[in-house]
């Protein structure tokens, strides 16, 4: 269970915190003075410190200095008035998470802590990579013995201790951030901050103040400075997923960075020296965007300082077996359940099935399935309907890039004598792009109509009109279910 420590001498504060997680599966433990504080660290070791800057005694900061030399790596939160804000600035500057305002939100304190609690995950939850036949077992492990990935795990090695740029290419789904953890917990850095950011989720002009910071007025809600990631994570290492997302304008910023280790934040003309190693990631492929010039050619050379390339789940069929064999288990326990095994001819469908989605998509699989299972055995109709009624032909190729598959139904469409072939062509592109982005957020429309650019009803609309049908699914590990496309 994770804990979170407050030190805060005000007592409506602490109870105020007790009471927000009161309801949540995190525990609080309170200390009314650094005394108590230190002491608690030591008895309790907390994954997050929700920590005063007024202190009675002495100060947040020589506080915070001390926690910093019992665990470096721990998150911790300062608690300030908004007159103490240019204190919480500075303890960011030497390592602090971040900073809340009092009065206290219920909301920006358990959404602070949540992502405070991801970071220590990240951090903390070794990254296994198996050894000669032996699986890995941990939730976060990587799990494979194929040649190729056994050529993966030896690049984690050489790369891991060296202090260069390292670009990850794969498809979604195939564990791009888990390499990125693994060559972080293997490297010369391993005791400093470990921060990732989601290129692709965060509009432009956020992911800029996300990455860099800004100053106080630099844009409309600036109401306050703001530390950035890279100047937050100096010293440490910052993972960018989806790095081929980055507009123009934020490339620019992120080359001066890596050229120069330097930058200056939003809305500010004061040059910043950091020193963070940079991990990338992309599911896309750079060297077309290149040609396409929506992505730069200088970037790209300085983010490929070396490449590691994930193979898709379809080209490493040895290895099925074993990711099945690893997460079962898994989702049997965290579900409360007592599933073995899978039946032979469930197991014949799981192993015959392309994976378009990757490791992603058969970790979903194997969920939703112990989620239905009655008994020990996972038996076929439990096994989600895309995997139950794939062909073998369409299972074990992949997927046909929908320029051809476009290109061949127009020509089919011409020579059937239809009048309609620009409707049907703007039907079936449509239908294939709802299909792709479904597939890629394991049916989360929510995620799905953000991805797209559409509101959700306007994506519901488009599931009727296109008759791709619903079902009902828990998403595990959600907040809540959530309404699922079968695709």
């Amino acid at each position: 269970m994770p804990t979170v420590l407050a030190i805060d001498d005000d007592r409506g504060v602490r109870y105020f915190i007790q009471e927000t997680f009161k309801a949540s599966d995190v525990q609080v433990s309170a200390a009314m003075s650094a005394e108590e504080g230190l002491a608690a660290l030591e008895r309790d070791h907390p994954d997050v410190v929700l920590l005063d800057v007024m202190l009675p005694t002495t100060s947040g900061l020589e506080v915070f200095e001390q926690i910093r030399k019992f665990d470096a790596k721990l998150p911790v939160i300062f608690i300030t008035a908004s007159g103490d804000s240019e204190t919480a600035i500075e303890a960011m500057k030497g390592g602090a998470y971040d900073y809340l305002y009092k009065p206290l939100d219920v909301f920006k304190v358990r959404q602070c802590v949540a992502k405070a609690l991801e970071m220590r995950r990240l951090m903390n939850v070794p990254v296994i990579m198996p050894t000669g036949s032996d699986s890995a077992t941990g939730p976060d492990n990587l799990v494979g013995c194929s040649p190729q990935m056994l050529e993966v795990y030896k690049a984690i090695g050489r790369v891991a201790p060296q202090d260069v740029t390292v670009l990850i290419c794969g498809e979604s789904g195939t564990g791009k951030e888990l390499i990125a953890r693994a060559i972080y917990q293997h490297s010369q850095r391993a005791r400093a901050p470990f921060l990732a950011v989601n290129c692709a989720a965060i509009h432009e002009t956020l992911l800029e103040s996300e990455l860099f910071g800004h100053e106080k007025g630099s844009f409309t809600g600036a109401d306050q400075r703001r530390i950035g990631k890279f100047e937050h994570c100096s010293g440490g290492t910052l993972f960018l997923d989806e790095v081929g997302d980055m507009s123009l304008m934020v490339q620019s910023k992120l080359l001066r960075i890596l050229q120069e280790q330097k930058f200056e934040r939003v809305g500010g003309n004061t040059s910043i020296e950091i020193d963070t190693r940079v991990l990338a990631a992309t599911n896309r492929d750079l060297a077309e965007m290149v040609a396409e010039g929506t992505f730069r050619e200088d970037l790209f050379y300085r983010l490929n300082g070396f490449t590691i390339e994930l193979p898709p789940l379809r080209k490493r069929q040895g290895d099925v077996q074993l990711l099945i064999e690893h997460f079962l288990p898994i989702c049997s326990r965290k579900m409360g359940k007592d599933v073995r095994t899978i039946a032979p001819d469930a197991l014949d469908l799981l192993l015959s099935y392309g994976w378009p989605g990757n490791v992603r998509e058969l970790q979903s699989v194997i969920k939703q399935a112990v989620l239905q299972t009655t008994g020990p055995v996972v038996l076929p109709e439990f096994l989600t309907k895309s995997v139950r009624f794939h062909t073998e032909s369409e299972a074990t190729k992949p997927s046909k890039p929908l320029a051809d598959e476009l290109g061949s139904f127009i020509e089919s469409r011409i020579a059937s004598g239809s009048n309609q072939v620009y409707a049907e062509s703007l039907e079936l592109m449509e239908r294939n792009l709802l299909r792709r982005i479904l597939t890629l957020t394991d049916g989360n429309q929510s995620k799905a109509s953000k991805i797209l650019g559409i509101t959700r009803a306007s994506l519901r609309h488009k599931l009727r009109a296109l008759h791709i049908s619903m079902e009902h699914t828990v998403n595990i590990g959600e907040d809540e279910p959530d309404e699922a496309a079968r695709v």
